[in-house]
């Protein structure tokens, strides 16, 4: 969408006429020397097909039509070789880096709040060789302090250094680790849709699989955005009780953590954790501790690494490809937690399907990681920066820009002295960007503001065209480019859909290819990205060389193969990087999951969505009513309206949320008699229609149904912020509900389209 020009029309006259001399003089030559020809022409093209032939598919990607991709190199079929085959090509390049923690101190709001502030230094480096070492030395260290086969490990942890290095350990020493990812959303690097909903801050009961023979249990703890305390997750909060729960549940002997989250959230509920015996702090610092329940012990995580190194065996137990990897614990459509079992060879399959798309990877790129590693889509993606020898400089969403909220005025944010050449980011975090730099155009003087409006506009035509504009990427958006340190070639979008108007901003702005994926959990985060050529947006790219996708006719949602002018269906993936199914949950594994005449294992991901000619994959539709909001949680229409249908106020009721967008709204028919006396009480009068259409009645049902939400203890991203009342029944013949008075979804969307424009607005 064009920036709105300002402009008296004679200045944008001469404008425009000096575009159009500058553009007459250099275009030629330009395009001759930037290769421009070469590049259209690799957007352009068709980047997958149906191999069969047939529009239902399998769909490939162009250079995976014969067989499809499984290994990042020969040979190296689990993930700890891997890592070792890195280690042996970049022993002394940098691997894992963290800032130095210069000063930190308390600063007092304008509202009496206290923030904490930080001072950081510059990144101290890790090389791989290091990394390795410690990493070998942790896992040795570990089973020296008593863990053992069918004994569970626990880590409560940010996203840092020691996490990777735990989980290469893991890797090294065969021991399979369960992710239990209980939260709000999963904010995964290429995830824009999931079988997952909304999960409660209460740790349910699974079981572990028979085959496990040593299980690693993480439960995610994640800073939230935007907010000071580094404690507080973005996901549900899991309470001092439910952590507890699931430590007992788990029968967890070992616990690793960090210093802040055992102060704060550990210390608590250590009497409660009868089997506890060993807890290791990841930070360097030694601390003494009082007020231990007996018979624990803590240690810092280096000590553990002493005793690894004394206690270093020959020869160490050496995982298959077909060995689990990961367990990570999601939640069902039914709150009941669904441990996904993934290999070896899925990891590495979608690490090279991932690979693949990010050109010129190697060890001259720098990741910026602060996206949750306790996912397996981050965890994914700083495999592939691993497996390629790029560094991985960790940060925080608190400390990512220089304007981040726990960085002292004055200092430098992560991304400008890391200078990240990669960087992916959560639409949320996009929209705040998109915000900040809008909220500086709108400070600029007027010529500034006509100027970056101008040049804005002048870039969006160049780039639809599939042309560059170096002389206003050097002019105009240097210094936008410089908020994400001024190096960003590649920036990766996920966790939720991006919509088109943030990710054109985003191209122009940051002067890079923004590209958007799909995958699923039960993939391994891995199913489509979009080709960095591909300026186009409104779709999530092709299949990965590692997948391929089929779409399946759904009746009920009227979507077929067939449709006209792109086929239309169920989206099925099939690849090496399908995973082995849920723990002890065969009836859902026969369900979601099937293996072909040919031995290929699919998915069945429950998402509608259509192929465009060239190959690239446009989720449309959800084939349930679980559905993604922007910062990754999930929200169950369906629970929303159960729990709503049941204030007195509500006769029906059709919640709705788009998930490019960060909140739930609702369409109400409201009981007459109900709403009619909150009128009166309201002194608003006037025909039935007019009540229900007054802006005063809307915010009074807002606020009942804000009420009744919370007494049912529903989430705070669960509840409606803006309604529309309907002063019509929905009945079987409006054509809104059947005939047993289920809501028609599409149909409602549809009915309804200009209040949810007007609900949602637009930027």
């Amino acid at each position: 969408m064009k920036l709105k020009e300002d402009v008296p029309p004679l200045l944008l006259h001469v404008f425009r006429s000096m575009v159009w001399v500058y553009s007459i003089i250099t275009f030629l030559p330009w395009y001759l020397i930037s290769g421009t020809s070469a590049k259209q022409a690799r957007a352009k093209r068709v980047k997958a097909r149906s191999v069969s032939g047939n529009p239902a598919g399998p769909y490939r990607a162009m250079h995976s039509q014969n067989q499809l991709v499984s290994q990042l190199y020969v040979a190296m079929d689990t993930l700890d070789k891997v890592f070792a085959y890195a280690v042996q090509r970049f022993p002394h390049r940098d691997c894992l880096g963290t800032r130095e923690l210069l000063s930190e101190e308390d600063e007092v709001q304008h509202n009496g709040k206290i923030f904490k502030k930080v001072i950081l230094g510059e990144y101290n480096w890790l090389s791989f060789e290091e990394t390795f070492q410690l990493a070998q030395t942790f896992g040795s260290g570990l089973a020296a302090l008593g863990q053992r086969p069918h004994h569970n490990i626990a880590i409560i942890c940010e996203t840092r250094a020691e996490w990777i290095i735990t989980a290469q350990a893991c890797f090294m020493y065969n021991f399979p680790w369960l992710l239990f990812t209980k939260g709000q959303c999963d904010c995964g690097l290429y995830t824009l849709a999931s079988r997952q909903t909304t999960c409660t801050p209460t740790v349910q009961k699974f079981r572990l699989p028979s085959n496990s023979s040593f299980i690693w249990v993480i439960i995610r703890v994640y800073p939230p955005l935007g907010k000071s305390h580094s404690v507080v997750t973005v996901y549900a909060t899991l309470g001092g009780p439910a952590i507890a729960h699931g430590l007992n549940e788990t029968r967890v002997t070992h616990i690793i953590t960090s210093k802040d989250l055992f102060q704060s959230r550990l210390m608590e509920i250590l009497g409660e954790v009868p089997r506890l015996q060993h807890i290791i702090v990841v930070d360097s610092k030694p601390s003494s501790w009082s007020g231990l329940p007996h018979g624990i012990q803590v240690h810092n995580m280096a000590s553990v690494q002493e005793l690894g190194a004394m206690k270093m065996a020959v020869q160490r137990p050496q995982p298959l490809s077909s060995d689990i990897a990961v367990i990570m614990y999601t939640s069902g459509s039914t709150d009941i937690p669904k441990g996904v079992k993934i290999s070896h060879s899925n990891l590495v399959a979608a690490v090279s399907g991932m690979a693949e798309r990010i050109p010129g990877l190697d060890e001259n790129d720098t990741y910026i990681g602060y996206l949750p590693l306790a996912h397996v889509l981050e965890l994914s993606a700083e495999l592939v920066c691993v497996s390629h020898g790029c560094r991985i400089g960790y940060s925080s969403p608190q400390t990512l820009s220089d304007q981040s909220t726990k960085i002292k005025k004055g200092s430098k944010g992560d991304t400008s002295v890391l200078k990240p050449t990669l960087m992916a980011a959560v639409p949320e975090i996009m929209d705040r960007i998109y915000k900040t730099v809008m909220r500086r155009v709108e400070e600029m003087s007027r010529v500034q503001r006509t100027l970056f409006v101008l040049a804005y506009n002048y870039k969006m035509e160049q780039i639809s065209k599939g042309y560059s504009t170096p002389l206003c990427d050097r002019l105009v958006f240097r210094k936008v480019r410089s908020l994400l340190g001024g190096n960003t070639r590649v920036l990766l979008s996920g966790g939720a859909p991006l919509s088109p108007a943030t990710q054109r901003f985003m191209n122009i702005c940051f002067c890079c290819p923004v590209g958007q994926g799909y995958g699923l959990t039960e993939t391994c985060g891995a199913a489509t990205i979009s080709e960095v050529y591909d300026y186009s947006t409104g779709h999530v790219g092709a299949p990965l060389v590692c997948s391929e996708i089929m779409l399946k006719d759904w009746e009920e949602g009227g979507y077929y193969s067939t449709d006209k002018p792109h086929p239309r269906g169920e989206i099925l993936i099939g690849g090496p990087n399908v995973t082995l199914g849920y723990c002890d949950n065969e009836m859902t594994n026969k369900e979601d999951f099937f293996v072909d005449k040919k031995g290929q294992r699919w998915f069945c991901t429950g998402d509608i969505g259509e192929f465009q000619p060239d190959g690239c994959l446009k989720i449309i539709d959800r084939k349930k009513d679980l559905v993604k909001l922007q910062a990754g949680e999930y929200v169950s229409l369906g629970k929303v309206e159960a729990v709503l249908k049941n204030c007195s106020l509500i006769d029906n009721i059709c919640a709705y949320a788009k998930s490019d967008q960060s909140y739930v709204i609702g369409f109400v028919v409201p009981n007459q008699k109900q709403l009619l006396s909150l009128a009166e009480q309201r002194c608003v009068r006037g025909s039935w229609e007019e009540i229900c259409n007054h802006p005063d009645m809307e915010r009074e049902v807002i606020r009942i149904i804000t009420e009744a939400a919370v007494t049912a203890k529903l989430e705070r991203f669960e509840i409606p912020k803006k309604i529309c009342l309907s002063s019509e029944p929905w009945t079987p013949e409006t054509g809104l509900v059947t005939d047993a008075f289920k809501l028609k979804r599409k149909e409602l969307k549809t009915h309804y389209q200009a209040d949810i424009e007007r609900m949602y607005g637009g930027k």
